[in-house]
């Protein structure tokens, strides 16, 4: 499969790089990594993604270059969507703009979609995926680039908190160091840049902390009134899902967001004894072991209760 991404970049010129919708650190990391990769290359490449970046991430290269908007664009030579489980995270009329797709993930039950797939689930992050390729093909690897790819694995290991820190997530973020990222000035960039409205936000979000009575399960949540109120949206809430779940005893953290009048997106964080990725995808959603999301409809106590109740069952 990396040989065939090789190739495919080798005879096109005019790309786009693709990431999901609501992107992460990864996502967002991933997709500039491998913009910049071909852009040094003398590639025509457009970095995109239906929604705006997350806060904290525009210090990397390249951030003010992504669009969030294709009408009228000319069709590509191939289109790199990462860190998709499916296609329509990233868009379904994406398959419009070109008869090639290459689906580069590390989600497990990845969707089959496109012409290439390069799926691992035991990489840390797709970044690290991304890194693979230029290595196999030989390509250089710019501090611009690196910059990127060491995020993606800071980002999607928590910090190198979470199971999936394994020995190639700190290899490679060794040898991006070695390329001349400075872990500091990402951490500065990620945690200590923080916009006064995001902790405004934070503040009645805390106030709604529950904890199940048996004191496994906990959650926060947030209403479009308390992003109206603070002046802050949805990009200001990565993250939020951490604090319920690092309470002593807790094994699963979850963030309620509001989107709709009666509908809920869901973040799940295991600590590892319950896989919330296997309840995601019950749910319609998706994700990895520990880490995963879905959107429920119903009131914020229906959502919550019916959530919390199954849970409880996956507990042992």
């Amino acid at each position: 499969m990396v040989q065939a991404i090789l190739a495919t970049i080798k005879v096109g010129q005019r790309f786009l790089v693709a990431s999901h919708e609501g992107p992460d650190g990864d996502a967002i990391s991933s997709t500039l990594a491998l913009t910049n990769a071909l852009r040094e290359l003398g590639k025509e490449v457009v970095a995109y993604n239906r929604d705006t970046i997350p806060e904290g991430f525009e210090f990397l290269p390249g951030a003010d270059s992504l669009v969030h908007d294709l009408t009228g664009s000319k069709p590509f030579d191939a289109i790199f969507v990462l860190d998709a489980g499916e296609l329509r995270r990233a868009g379904s009329h994406l398959r419009d703009l070109s008869p090639v797709l290459v689906n580069i993930d590390h989600h497990p039950h990845s969707e089959q979609f496109g012409s290439i797939h390069y799926v691992d689930e035991e990489a840390s992050a797709t970044g690290v995926l991304i890194y693979r390729i230029l290595q196999a093909g030989q390509l250089p690897v710019s501090k611009a680039v690196a910059q990127c790819i060491y995020t993606a694995i800071l980002s999607d290991t928590g910090s190198f908190r979470y199971s999936n820190a394994n020995l190639e997530a700190f290899r490679v973020a060794g040898e991006m160091v070695e390329l001349g990222v400075d872990p500091w000035e990402i951490a500065a960039g990620l945690y200590e840049s923080q916009p006064e409205k995001r902790l405004r936000l934070l503040a009645p979000v805390l106030q709604t902390l529950t904890v199940s009575s048996c004191g496994r399960l906990a959650s926060v949540s947030v209403t479009t009134e308390m992003m109206e109120q603070s002046g802050a949206g949805p990009e200001y809430t990565d993250g939020f899902v951490n604090y319920p779940r690092s309470i002593k005893g807790v094994e699963v953290g979850l963030f309620f967001r509001q989107v709709g009048p009666r509908s809920f997106k869901i973040g799940f964080r295991s600590k590892g004894v319950v896989d919330v990725g296997s309840l995601s995808r019950e749910l319609g959603g998706g994700g990895h072991h520990n880490a995963a999301g879905a959107v429920m409809d119903g009131s914020m106590e229906e959502v919550r209760a019916a959530v919390f109740s199954r849970l409880a069952e996956l507990l042992p």
